[in-house]
C-alpha cells in the first residue's frame, strides 16, 4: 500500500516567498549602489579633466605673459679722491770703484730726503726698502753698480700730489730717478660707497624700464633676474692719458653697472 507525501503547510510556504522577496530587494539595492559608484567616478574624472583642461589653457597664456619681459641696465658713478699713497724712487751710481760709486748713491738719497722735508714731510716719511750692488765689467773695464730704493706711504694726498708736481726739482739736484719711480695714489674706501651705489644703479635700471614699458603699452612687473656687475676703479675722466696709468692721479672714478629684467605686464 503506497504512503501519501507530505504536503508544506502554508506557513512554510509564506516564509518561502518572504524570504524570496528579500532576496531580489537585497540584489536590486546592491545592483544600484554599484551603479551610484559608477556614476560618482565618472563624474569626478569628468570633473578633473574639465579642470585640467582649464588649468592648462589658462596656464598657456599666463606663461606668455610671463615670457614677456624687458631687460635694462642701470650704471652709477662717482668721484672720489685717493686715500693713501706709495711713492717708489729708485736711483742708481756707477763707479769704478765701489766706495765711489756708494758715495753718489749716499748723495742722491740725502737729496731725496730733503726734497721731502721741503714739501712738509716728517724725516722718518721715507724709508729704504731696497738695496743693490753689482759688478759688471765693459771693454776689460770693471765698474761697480750700486742701486738704492726708497719708498714714502701717506694719507697726506694733497702734499704728495703736490711733491709729484715738483720732482723735477730732483733732476736739477743731478738725481736721475730709474724707470718705475713713480707715485701710486689708491682708494681703499670702497665698501663704505657700495651699497648706494647699487641702489643707484638699481633705480637707474627700473627708470629706463618703466621708459620702455610706457613705449610699449605696458605695465612694469615685479623683478626676474638680476645681477651686479664688477665695481670698476679708473682715473676720473681727463686725468690719464697715453703713457699714464689710473693710479697715477689722485682723482678716481668709481663706476658700477647693474642689469636688471622685469616682467611686462
Amino acid at each position: 500500500m503506497a504512503k501519501n507525501k507530505s504536503q508544506p503547510d502554508e506557513n512554510t510556504i509564506k516564509a518561502a516567498v518572504r524570504a524570496a522577496r528579500l532576496a531580489a530587494k537585497v540584489s536590486v539595492a546592491n545592483r544600484l549602489r554599484r551603479d551610484v559608484a559608477w556614476v560618482v567616478v565618472a563624474v569626478i574624472v569628468a570633473g578633473g579633466v574639465a579642470l585640467g583642461g582649464y588649468l592648462l589653457g589658462d596656464a598657456l597664456p599666463r606663461a606668455k605673459r610671463s615670457d614677456r619681459t624687458v631687460t635694462v641696465r642701470g650704471v652709477a658713478e662717482r668721484d672720489v679722491m685717493a686715500d693713501q699713497a706709495v711713492w717708489t724712487l729708485s736711483f742708481s751710481a756707477n763707479a769704478a770703484n765701489l766706495g765711489a760709486a756708494q758715495a753718489q748713491v749716499d748723495r742722491n738719497a740725502a737729496a731725496i730726503r730733503a726734497f721731502f722735508t721741503s714739501r712738509g714731510f716728517a724725516d722718518d716719511a721715507l724709508q729704504t726698502t731696497g738695496v743693490n750692488v753689482a759688478r759688471e765689467t765693459e771693454n776689460h773695464q770693471v765698474r761697480y753698480v750700486v742701486r738704492q730704493r726708497l719708498t714714502l706711504r701717506s694719507t697726506d694726498i694733497a702734499r704728495v700730489d703736490d711733491a709729484v708736481h715738483h720732482q723735477f726739482d730732483l733732476v736739477r739736484k743731478g738725481v736721475f730717478l730709474e724707470d718705475g719711480s713713480k707715485a701710486t695714489f689708491i682708494y681703499t674706501r670702497l665698501n663704505q660707497i657700495k651699497p648706494a651705489m647699487v641702489a643707484q644703479a638699481t633705480k637707474d635700471a627700473r627708470a629706463a624700464a618703466e621708459q620702455f614699458a610706457r613705449d610699449s603699452g605696458s605695465d612694469l612687473g615685479g623683478i626676474r633676474t638680476a645681477s651686479q656687475g664688477y665695481f670698476e676703479v679708473t682715473a676720473r675722466a681727463g686725468d690719464s692719458s697715453e703713457g699714464w696709468g689710473d693710479a697715477d692721479t689722485p682723482f678716481k672714478k668709481v663706476r658700477v653697472v647693474t642689469t636688471v629684467s622685469y616682467i611686462l605686464k
